[in-house]
C-alpha cells in the first residue's frame, strides 16, 4: 500500500506545530504513533523522552480535556523507533466533529508516522470478558453518527475490510505468555456518549456482534486508514457494560485503570516489541494535498 501524508495549510498552528517537533527530531523519522486513552496514562513512561508539548500550548488541538487525560504529546524512544505519545483523546461528546476528534491521526500522518496504535477503555458486553481484561479490536461498529472523512476532498470510499492489523494481533498473541488469558480479540462499538448506555442499547449492541462498547477509536481509526496508516487498537475492559453489573461512573473506570496500570504498560511494551521485530523502517510517503 502507497503511503500519504498529511499536509496542513503553511503556517498555520498546526503546520508550525509540525516543523517544531522535525525541528526537535532533527528531521528523524517517526516510527509509531499511539494515543493513550481513559487509563491507559502510566504507558507514556516507556522510553526515553527527548521532546513534550502540551495540547493547552498549541490552539491546532481541540480545546478542553476530560479528568483522568493528561493532554500532552510526548516523543520518546524505545529501542530504533522513535515514537509519538498522545497522552490523552478527543471525543465527539466534548462537541467536536468525528474529523475534529481524529486529529492525533492527522497530525501523526504530517509528521510522517506510519503506524498508529490507539487504546481506550470499554464496557464489557460480552459476558466472558472480565473488569482487567483487554481487547485487541478487530473490526467495529460506528454508531457515532459521524465519519471523519466527510466533507474531505481525495478517494474517500475507503475500504474498511482490513483496517485493523491482524497480523500484527496473531504475532503478539503467539508470544503472549501469562496475559493470553486476559487478551481477547472482537468488536468495539462506539457510540458518542457522554452518557453511558441503556441496558437495552446494550443488548442491542450484542446482537449486532459488538463485545465492548466505547466513546473512542473510531474517528482515528478511519482516519488512519484513509491516510494509509497500519493501525492496531486496544480496548482496557474497566467495567462490566450497563445492565451487566453495578451501576457505571467515570471515577470507577478510572481506578480499574490504576488498579491495571501495570498490565496495561506490560502489554503496550510488549505489543511495540512485537511490531517492531516483524516491519522494517518504512519509506517516506507521498504527500496528501488536503490542507486545513
Amino acid at each position: 500500500m502507497s503511503r500519504k501524508s498529511w499536509v496542513f495549510e503553511p503556517e498555520s498552528i498546526a503546520d508550525r506545530l509540525v516543523q517544531t517537533i522535525l525541528s526537535g527530531s532533527h528531521g528523524g523519522d517517526f516510527d509509531l504513533a499511539v494515543v493513550l486513552g481513559s487509563g491507559w496514562g502510566e504507558v507514556a513512561t516507556l522510553g526515553k523522552l527527548s521532546q513534550e508539548y502540551n495540547y493547552c500550548d498549541w490552539s491546532c488541538f481541540p480545546a478542553g480535556q476530560i479528568v483522568g487525560q493528561e493532554g500532552r504529546l510526548l516523543v520518546v524512544e524505545i529501542a530504533s523507533w522513535r515514537i509519538l505519545f498522545f497522552v490523552g483523546r478527543f471525543h465527539c461528546y466534548q462537541g467536536l466533529s468525528a474529523y475534529q476528534a481524529a486529529f492525533p491521526a492527522r497530525l501523526a500522518s504530517a509528521l510522517g508516522c506510519p503506524r498508529l496504535l490507539l487504546t481506550c477503555a470499554a464496557g464489557g458486553i460480552n459476558r466472558s470478558y472480565l473488569p482487567g481484561d483487554f481487547m485487541l479490536v478487530e473490526d467495529h461498529l460506528n454508531l457515532l453518527g459521524d465519519n471523519p472523512l466527510r466533507a474531505l476532498s481525495g478517494d474517500t470510499f475507503i475500504d474498511l475490510s482490513q483496517l485493523y492489523h491482524h497480523s500484527l494481533y496473531d504475532r503478539l498473541m503467539n508470544n503472549s505468555g501469562e496475559f493470553k488469558s486476559k487478551v481477547h480479540r472482537g468488536v468495539l462499538a462506539a457510540l458518542s456518549g457522554p452518557s453511558y448506555e441503556t441496558p437495552a442499547e446494550i443488548r442491542m449492541l450484542a446482537n449486532m456482534g459488538a463485545d465492548v462498547v466505547s466513546m473512542s477509536t473510531v474517528p482515528e481509526a478511519i482516519m488512519g486508514r484513509f491516510l494509509n496508516m497500519d493501525v492496531a487498537a486496544m480496548a482496557f475492559i474497566s467495567n462490566p457494560a450497563a445492565g451487566l453489573g453495578p451501576l457505571l461512573s467515570h471515577a470507577d473506570v478510572l481506578v480499574c485503570g490504576e488498579q491495571n496500570t501495570q498490565s496495561s504498560v506490560e502489554l503496550i511494551s510488549q505489543l511495540i516489541a512485537t511490531w517492531q521485530s516483524g516491519e522494517e523502517r518504512l519509506p517516506p510517503g507521498e504527500f496528501l494535498s488536503v490542507t486545513t
